[in-house]
């Protein structure tokens, strides 16, 4: 199993879309062959930065689904929203 957190710099006056458009997708990408779970965090400190905690089989999963329509319709939609780059960290437990 992996863990997938990504860094999501989200424009503060952009959150209520951002939150729109994950509130649609959500249970699409959980459903995703290899998806465990899939969990939406704020940072407490930072008015838009937003984290995203997936978890997956293995890495071959994550990438069919980064490779999926659904990915390739939504990135650019959430990219437009964001103020920064984009961070991901893929992680396994120790």
């Amino acid at each position: 199993m992996i863990t997938r957190i990504v860094r999501l710099p989200i424009d503060p006056e952009h959150l209520s879309d951002f939150l729109k458009i994950f509130e649609q997708i959500q249970n699409e990408i959980g459903s995703q062959p290899g998806c465990i779970n899939l969990e939406l965090f704020a940072d407490v400190r930072k008015s838009g930065q937003v984290f995203t905690k997936s978890e997956w089989e293995d890495e071959e999963a994550l990438n069919n689904y980064r490779n999926s329509e659904l990915f390739k319709s939504t990135w650019p939609e959430v990219k437009k929203l964001f103020t920064d780059r984009a961070q991901a960290w893929t992680l396994s437990k120790l």
